[in-house]
C-alpha cells in the first residue's frame, strides 16, 4: 500500500514538552518498531516504509499564553484539588477496577497510614487496594490519566477545541490514526463522531484506526461518553480498528476492548515493568509497526 501517513494524538502529561521533542519521541519509537519488524536489514527499503507522521501538541494549545486556556485551570496536576465530581468518577472507575476482594480490603483501609498526598481518603483507599496486586505506584498513573479523561468528558467546549486542534493536522494524505491513553479517547471522539475517516472530512482516506494503553474499556469512562450497556458505539465498517495493550498497564484496565465492540483486534504486548503504560513502549511494539506501514499478517 506503499508509504503511509500517519496522525498521532498524544496523551497526558505533555504540557512541558515541545511540539519538535514529542514529534522526535514518536518518531523514533515507531521508526525502531519499522526496523525490529523488517529486520533492519535493508536500509533503503525501512526508508519507504517508515510513515510519515504527524502529532500535533494540542497540550500547547492549553497552555497559550495569548488568550487561551490555561493547564493550570483546563487539565489538573499534582497541585489542583479534586472537585467532588472528579472524586466521585475516580472512585466510581477504580471500583470497575479493583475485584470485590479488594473493594472489602480498601474499605478497611486506613488512609492516613499510607497513601497519596493530596488525594481524597475515598480515592487513597482504592489506591492502596490497587497497588497491592500491583505494586510501584501504578495507581498513581491511573489516577492522573482519570483527571484528565474526566476533564476532556465534562468541558465540552475544551473537548471540542483539542479535536478541532488535532484536525488541523489531518490532510488527504492522512491514512492512520493513532491515539495514545486519553488521546485514544480524543481519537476515538473523532472517529465516532465522523469528524475523520468519514466522506468530506480532511481525514477521508484514513483507513487503520490504533488505540494504544487505552482507557476505553473502563465502564465508567464509558458513561462519562454517553455509553452504556457496555458496547461502544460503532465506528465507520472500512476501519481497520486495532487496539494495543499491556495487561500490566493500569490505564487499559488489565484488559482489551473485544468485549466492547466486535469492530476491534485487540493485540497484547509487553512493555516491560517499568512504565508499561508509556507511549514510546506501545509505538515501538510490531502490531503498531504492522499497522502504520499497512504490513499486516
Amino acid at each position: 500500500m506503499g508509504q503511509q501517513h500517519v496522525l498521532g494524538v498524544h496523551g497526558i502529561g505533555q504540557g512541558k514538552t515541545s511540539q519538535r521533542e514529542l514529534t522526535k519521541s514518536w518518531r523514533d519509537a515507531l521508526d525502531r518498531g519499522v526496523k525490529l519488524l523488517h529486520n533492519a536489514a535493508m536500509p533503503t527499503a525501512e526508508s519507504a516504509l517508515a510513515p510519515v507522521l504527524k502529532v500535533p501538541h494540542w497540550s500547547a494549545l492549553l497552555a497559550d499564553d495569548g488568550g487561551g486556556l490555561s493547564t493550570q485551570t483546563a487539565f489538573p496536576d499534582d497541585a489542583t484539588p479534586f472537585t467532588a465530581d472528579e472524586e466521585a468518577f475516580i472512585v466510581q472507575a477504580l471500583d470497575d477496577l479493583l475485584t470485590s476482594q479488594e473493594r472489602d480490603y480498601a474499605a478497611q483501609v486506613d488512609p492516613t497510614t499510607l497513601g497519596l498526598v493530596k488525594v481524597p481518603p475515598s480515592i487513597t483507599r482504592r489506591a492502596i487496594a490497587y497497588d497491592r496486586r500491583k505494586p510501584g505506584g501504578r495507581a498513581s498513573k491511573i489516577i492522573l490519566s482519570l483527571r484528565e479523561v474526566h476533564t476532556y468528558l465534562t468541558e465540552p467546549d475544551l473537548a471540542d477545541q483539542v479535536r478541532q486542534y488535532v484536525l488541523e493536522s489531518a490532510d488527504a494524505r492522512t491514512t492512520v490514526l493513532i491515539g495514545h491513553s486519553l488521546g485514544s479517547v480524543i481519537a476515538y471522539d473523532l472517529v465516532r463522531r465522523e469528524e475523520i475517516a468519514a466522506p468530506g472530512t480532511a481525514g477521508a482516506t484514513v483507513h487503520t484506526f490504533v488505540t494504544c494503553g487505552s482507557p476505553l474499556a473502563i465502564p465508567t469512562v464509558q458513561r462519562g461518553m454517553g455509553i452504556t450497556g457496555g458496547r461502544l458505539a460503532q465506528i465507520a465498517p472500512h476501519l481497520r480498528w486495532i487496539n494495543v495493550f499491556d495487561p500490566d498497564d493500569a490505564v487499559t484496565g488489565a484488559a482489551g476492548l473485544a468485549l466492547a465492540t466486535n469492530q476491534v483486534r485487540d493485540a497484547e504486548v509487553d512493555n516491560g515493568r517499568l512504565d508499561p503504560h508509556a507511549a514510546v513502549k506501545y509505538l515501538r511494539t510490531l502490531p503498531v509497526a504492522r499497522a502504520v506501514t499497512a504490513t499486516w499478517s
